[in-house]
């Protein structure tokens, strides 16, 4: 008998004690998981928390907000009680809300506090508790802006410059056109709060374009500064190009497409070079645009050139910026596309020149524009030479204005001997000629800066 007293203690008293209080003194802290969308936080914003615990379960999530000795409660929840036996909250989430203006919660530093415990008897039946800082700056005021340049004309296709000032640190900024955005960059200027960005209007932008300087800080508020500016009109001329099936023959069986193309592998037979042409002169075309244009990305904030930009010597022009060209075979239109460049010929393999100093950015194959060299000059503004035989210069190097860079070739899509000549400020192609005119620069860049380097001294 009392043998079976005492396995029946074990088994219904001293196993189940035992488990309890295993289970009701686990020493497992609760976890938190919190997002904030940044350390700058504007007025409003939302805060998402998890919150769980593995034990006997949550007791109370606490979340508050510290300034200058002041705290304001954001959350507060207390889980009911599961008891000896009963089942607890083991997770939950929240999206809080935080509107400091109606909390009367000043701009500046502070700190978000989360308290989290459970039903652990740990401590005098306190629990187990996880504790999380986060270090916040609130921010609800918009960067102030200042525009400083004056008279700024733009022509359709046509580049400028837009000089400003900051009083705030730690900025996003530059000059939107339309839904262009041209990055600003400090620099050019002894005073590191002044900014520097190059602009330009694309072949189909013309009046009626909304030009602003805009700016963001790191707590999301924006700001933005209209200024006075003036459009010019510009017409392009429209040309017809017949693609010959001597030239298919010629230029397409040799063209390598990239092997991410769906095209790439297809074997192509004399019926099909029509079709790879249109495939190139489209699809291939903007990649390529896209890959020459992104190389602005590695610009330098100095101003590395001087003086007009050179042009290819004992040239003449083929082919202007802006053309539209109609692409047709036997009679009928196959495709459509804008010369964003200025093509020059000479004699064949003639010697191509830097047109001002920078440093090179790639000298690389760029599919339809063949052995290209790309230079950078300075905040934004970089210069493309295309179709070369050669090039003498490699990624990193320095060159000064005339130095000797490539010999000019028929690689790419070009029919002919010629150096393609491109202009690029940012993200956008623009018009060679005005960079080749010395008046231009004076009255609409070389100017501006001479002005503001004065005002700064």
């Amino acid at each position: 008998m009392r043998k079976v007293l005492f396995v029946f203690i074990i088994i219904f008293v001293i196993l189940p004690g035992g488990w309890f209080l295993v289970k009701g003194f686990e020493g497992k802290k609760p976890i938190i998981k919190a997002e904030l969308p940044s350390r700058y936080l504007k007025k409003t914003y939302e805060m998402s928390l998890s919150v769980s615990d593995v034990g006997k379960g949550l007791k109370n999530v606490r979340v508050s907000i510290l300034k200058q000795n002041k705290e304001t409660i954001l959350l507060l929840k207390r889980y009911p009680n599961p008891g000896i036996m009963g089942t607890g909250v083991f997770t939950d989430s929240f999206k809080i809300p935080v509107k400091f203006e109606d909390s009367n919660i000043s701009d500046g530093e502070a700190i978000i506090i989360i308290h989290v415990s459970d039903y652990s008897f740990k401590g005098l039946n306190k629990g187990n508790f996880a504790y999380k800082e986060e270090k916040i700056i609130i921010d609800s005021i918009p960067p102030k802006i200042e525009i400083l340049s004056k008279k700024h004309n733009i022509k359709k296709g046509g580049a400028g410059l837009v000089i400003y000032r900051l009083f705030e640190k730690d900025v996003k900024s530059g000059v939107m056109i339309d839904e262009n955005f041209f990055t600003g960059y400090s620099g050019m200027f002894s005073d590191g709060d002044v900014y520097a960005a190059f602009v330009g209007l694309d072949h189909n932008q013309g009046q009626g374009s909304m030009i602003a300087v805009v700016a963001e800080d790191k707590a999301g508020n924006l700001a933005k500064k209209g200024f006075q500016y003036y459009i010019g009109n510009r017409t392009f001329k429209t040309d017809t190009m017949d693609i010959s099936q001597t030239f298919l023959d010629k230029k397409i069986p040799g063209f390598i497409l990239p092997k991410e193309s769906i095209e790439a592998n297809n074997n192509y037979s004399k019926k099909s070079l029509l079709k790879k042409f249109i495939f190139i002169n489209s699809n291939i075309r903007k990649k390529n645009y896209g890959s020459i244009l992104s190389k602005s990305l590695e610009t330098e904030n100095k101003v590395m050139w001087k003086g007009k930009f050179l042009r290819l010597p004992g040239s003449e022009k083929q082919a202007g910026f802006g053309d539209k060209r109609i692409y047709k075979h036997k009679g009928k239109e196959i495709g459509r596309a804008v010369h964003l460049g200025i093509d020059l010929a000479s004699i064949k393999k003639t010697r191509v020149f830097a047109a001002n100093a920078g440093t090179v950015l790639a000298s690389m194959d760029i599919g339809i524009f063949g052995n290209s060299v790309i230079i950078d000059h300075g905040f934004g503004l970089c210069t493309l030479y295309s179709h070369l035989s050669s090039f003498s210069v490699k990624k990193g190097d320095k060159v000064k204005k005339g130095d000797y860079i490539g010999r000019t070739g028929v690689t790419g899509l070009a029919c002919g001997d010629h150096l393609h000549f491109g202009v690029f400020v940012n993200n956008i192609f623009v018009n060679p000629l005005e960079w080749w005119d010395q008046a231009w620069l004076d009255n609409n860049i070389i100017s501006k800066i001479n002005r503001i380097r004065e005002q700064l001294k």
